[in-house]
């Protein structure tokens, strides 16, 4: 086991209901036969992440009841509805005293981001002052890297459904950005349209 897996936590932001899905919620949308929350756990693991806090939200009970979560810590955001932001601050929160020194955070409705990504961006992490991102013909995307010491200054600006990018956007200079390109899609789940991404 590498120091990264042992010191960085995987952290997916899977809380969303789907608004322009007709309020399907994203973690529960079927993908190759199981819950769209399943693939991406797996993403993660897969990735390098031995650890994994799922940050749920929209119809938390039935994702708890049909995906198999088994392994994951499992956080509750009842602000879900406020956008990205409160899940990020929710998902930064569990993980305070859980000894992770980094969090790698990934998003549920992005199938085309897979393991080789995460293990890219996972490997950027030297120290609790990390900062990395994937990117995407040079566009910063997920999955994104954040070191522990910069956890209570993202949570102060993770408003809105802006997540992390006030702050990157601020940190800009301090962030490692890791191609990706080559090997994921950053395609977002979000509207009808975007169903024929899933299998």
């Amino acid at each position: 086991m590498t120091e990264n897996t042992d010191e960085v936590a995987g952290l997916l932001l899977a809380a969303g209901g789907g608004r322009r899905l007709g309020g399907r919620p994203k973690a529960l949308l079927p993908h190759r036969g199981r819950p769209l929350v399943e693939h991406a756990v797996g993403v993660l693991r897969a990735g390098g992440c031995t650890r994994v806090h799922v940050v749920l939200g929209a119809r938390a009970d039935a994702v708890r009841d049909q995906a198999s979560l088994a392994g994951c810590v499992l956080v509750d955001n009842p602000q879900w509805e406020e956008g990205m932001g409160s899940s990020l601050r929710a998902g930064l929160d569990s993980l305070a005293d859980s000894g992770a020194r980094a969090a790698l955070v990934s998003l549920v409705d992005q199938p085309g981001i897979g393991r080789e990504a995460v293990a890219r961006v996972l490997a950027a992490y030297t120290s609790p002052l990390s900062l990395a991102a994937a990117a995407y013909d040079g566009e910063r995307g997920h999955p994104v890297l954040f070191g522990a010491g910069h956890w209570a200054g993202i949570a102060a600006t993770a408003t809105g459904d802006r997540g992390a990018r006030a702050y990157l956007k601020a940190h800009q200079d301090a962030v490692t950005l890791v191609e990706c390109g080559d090997v994921a899609r950053a395609y977002d789940i979000d509207t009808e349209a975007d169903l024929i991404h899933l299998e």
